[in-house]
């Protein structure tokens, strides 16, 4: 059991941890990867996204996009397509299949967040919002900070694509 005297970055850590595997363990009930569920959202908030886009709405490397999106192709979730103007650039575009599993995914999401704050009133849920989201703000200014001074994190690398 985890401690309440624990680090707040350990137990933020704990908590994704957490709510990654509960999601992953749902999404392989529709043969989705949890990589692919981070494109699927971005797509289904605005679809016709350049691979440059995608990486660096989903915060990962353009290697990285370009092997999740590739089997994203292969399994028919998408289809990549030069826009009007740009035969270099190509942008994913959902299909019908992509859109269907919308339906289908988003309510697994739904449940992991409904299991975790499990037990948390109103008032608390609202807090530790509040909460998370000003620590987020915080870390992006202290790396703003960084970057200006020259310091730079390296991309974050993940294999999603499988």
């Amino acid at each position: 059991m985890t401690q309440y005297n624990e680090r707040i970055a350990r137990l933020v850590r704990l908590a994704a941890r957490g709510f990654n595997r509960a999601l992953q363990l749902r999404l392989q009930t529709q043969n989705v990867t949890f990589g692919q569920w981070i494109f699927l959202r971005i797509l289904w908030q605005e679809d016709g996204l350049s691979q440059r886009e995608l990486s660096e709405r989903a915060h990962l490397t353009e290697p990285t996009a370009h092997t999740a999106l590739s089997r994203m192709e292969e399994l028919g979730y998408i289809e990549r397509r030069n826009v009007a103007g740009n035969r270099r650039r190509q942008h994913a575009f959902l299909t019908e299949k992509g859109w269907e599993l919308r339906e289908l995914l988003e309510p697994l999401a739904h449940e992991v967040n409904n299991a975790a704050i499990r037990g948390l009133s109103g008032a608390e849920e609202k807090t530790l919002r509040k909460a998370l989201a000003v620590m987020i703000r915080n870390l992006e200014d202290d790396e703003e900070k960084a970057a200006l001074s020259g310091v730079r994190v390296p991309p974050t690398r993940s294999n999603l694509g499988s």
